[in-house]
């Protein structure tokens, strides 16, 4: 059975993921260049809508260090 390569993604992908790169950080009054707290990330990650969304998947994006 022949298998096809899968085609070669570039290496930062997640970059062009991402179409606002720093909105959690200002929506959660953290100045530039600061990490974002663990547990304002954690209160954010329960919230509805547009910041709940960016807090989980900075969670997540925390992970891949």
């Amino acid at each position: 059975m022949l298998f096809r390569s899968r085609p070669k993604m570039s290496e930062k992908w997640i970059q062009k993921a991402i179409k606002k790169p720093g909105a959690l950080r200002s929506a959660l009054g953290v100045k530039e260049g600061k990490k974002i707290p663990a547990k304002k990330l954690e209160s954010a990650a329960k919230k509805p809508g547009k910041m709940g969304q960016r807090a989980r998947l900075a969670k997540t994006l925390r992970g891949f260090d």
